[in-house]
């Protein structure tokens, strides 16, 4: 499957999965969750998360990354998996009690506890979907994520409606976890028994390495809830969770599923030796010119957005999810910046800057809340700036790419941006308040804002337009648009 055809199948799955928990987090929210509720169990999955980093213990990577393989290998990447899976759900579960103990809330060891369970089942997925990534087999990604989605979002809904609280999400945890696992199990057999442990050495090796570093990276990026629900309380934490959740989840639904794609597309222009400046540009082009405008005009239409999605009661989201979204335009400005560094061999140097990348957002973001959830919310544009600073020149020394191209591919993704943004900011100005904005006004300025984002890029010949329709010509629904992409080259 080529680069584009399998970026289609990703993206179908990412936005069918988004669509299926953002309309279940909605209903939830709106009808039967407070933000105390939905906080508790932000704790709860925040403090699991930081023991989750080892449940891939790096597979995914070493898979995608090897030149060859057999079915030994495979064999013991799986048990290597399935030992992992039982050393995360211990650490979690012994974890659960402390952790109750820490917020005063009895609540969060069962909930910590059915969280930890949902991470047995990760083994069944883990090895099957990297060798279906491997082989670029991204429609088998597609009936996974969604299959899995699809299990978690029936599953908080139901309970959710029958009075089960924070329990409900945890329990949707769960079934997201086992119908991940048996549906990779059955599109893609690769069973973790009978266990397989010979000559398993560079598979833990590279595993602690890699583990290593998901594990500095968790410590930044989910400590946040459990540091706001410590310093600021259980309200505060549900109204940043949210605001972080939705801003996630959008720009996940634009790109998340892209990434996954590009890791064995870069292990093939490594292999054939070409240098990979000239694909990187390529991609920071895609992820500027389409999620740039994305997370710029959720933030512009936050307060709409939270008034009509989730009611008055979620209103404190609103000045939090426009923080959290103009942070995420500067953390996708430099895309891959884990990945490049591990296919490259420079592990080593990556953890030490993903280190001072840590401690930099957890300094950030205590400081930030001594004035409140706002302040914690404000902190992540300064860390957002602090870490384009730093993995600038860590990636330029790496892969060589030109800096007076990026600039210019920074420069056409920013015009094309404001071209998006200009139809809802003249709504605001001269019509309509974003206190009183409709969903139909909000959703004709917001289309308008998409055809003048598209004009832009045929007007400004921006490097991802050809790029962006040929994806689009993979539909058939839009292979009419394949002269336009010949007259965007």
């Amino acid at each position: 499957m080529s680069v584009r055809g399998a970026a289609v199948w990703a993206m179908g799955g990412q936005y069918l999965s988004f669509g299926m928990q953002f309309i279940t987090s909605v209903i939830i929210s709106r009808f039967f969750l407070t933000p105390a509720e939905v906080g508790l169990f932000s704790i709860g999955l925040a403090a699991a998360m930081l023991a989750s980093v080892l449940q891939d213990f790096g597979l995914s990577r070493y898979i995608s990354g090897l030149p060859s393989l057999d079915a030994a290998e495979i064999s013991r990447c799986s048990s290597v998996a399935l030992l992992f899976s039982f050393v995360v759900a211990g650490i979690i579960a012994a974890a659960a009690w402390p952790i109750a103990a820490t917020y005063g809330q009895p609540a969060l060891f069962k909930i910590m506890l059915i969280i930890a369970a949902s991470y047995l089942f990760v083994p069944l997925a883990v090895v099957p979907m990297a060798l279906l990534g491997r082989t670029m087999s991204f429609h088998s990604h597609f009936v996974i994520n969604v299959g899995a989605a699809a299990a978690q979002g029936i599953t908080a809904l139901t309970l959710s409606a029958f009075g089960f609280s924070s329990f409900a999400l945890a329990w949707g945890t769960l079934a997201y976890g086992i119908a991940r696992g048996l549906i990779a199990q059955a599109l893609r057999p690769a069973p973790p028994w009978p266990l397989r442990l010979d000559a398993v050495k560079p598979i833990v090796g590279t595993g602690s390495k890699l583990s290593t570093l998901y594990a500095t990276g968790a410590l930044g990026s989910r400590t946040p809830d459990m540091i706001v629900g410590k310093a600021l309380g259980l309200i505060a934490v549900g109204l940043y969770s949210r605001a972080a959740s939705l801003s996630d989840q959008f720009r996940m639904l634009i790109s998340g599923a892209i990434g996954s794609v590009f890791y064995p597309a870069f292990a093939r222009i490594r292999d054939r030796g070409e240098p990979l400046g000239p694909a990187y540009l390529r991609v920071c082009a895609g992820y500027s010119a389409v999620i740039w405008p994305g997370m710029a005009g959720l933030a512009l239409a936050s307060t709409p957005i939270v008034r009509i999605l989730y009611g008055e009661n979620w209103t404190g989201v609103s000045p939090l999810l426009a923080a959290i979204s103009l942070t995420e335009i500067m953390l996708v400005s430099l895309p891959l910046h884990t990945d490049l560094p591990i296919l490259m061999g420079r592990l080593n140097r990556l953890l030490a800057v993903n280190m001072i990348d840590t401690i930099l957002s957890i300094a950030l973001l205590i400081a930030g809340c001594r004035w409140g959830v706002e302040g914690a919310a404000i902190s992540r544009l300064v860390y957002g700036a602090a870490w384009v600073l730093l993995y600038a020149r860590f990636l330029h020394g790496l892969i060589r790419f030109d800096i007076a191209s990026l600039l210019r591919i920074y420069m056409q993704s920013a015009l094309a941006t404001g071209a998006a943004l200009l139809p809802l900011a003249c709504t605001y100005l001269w019509l309509i308040p974003p206190t009183q904005i409709g969903f139909m006004a909000l959703a004709v300025a917001s289309g308008a804002g998409v055809v003048l984002w598209f004009l832009a890029l045929i007007v400004l010949r921006h490097p991802a337009l050809a790029d962006l329709l040929g994806i689009a010509a993979h539909m058939p629904i839009a292979r009419n648009f394949r002269p336009i992409a010949k007259f965007a080259r």
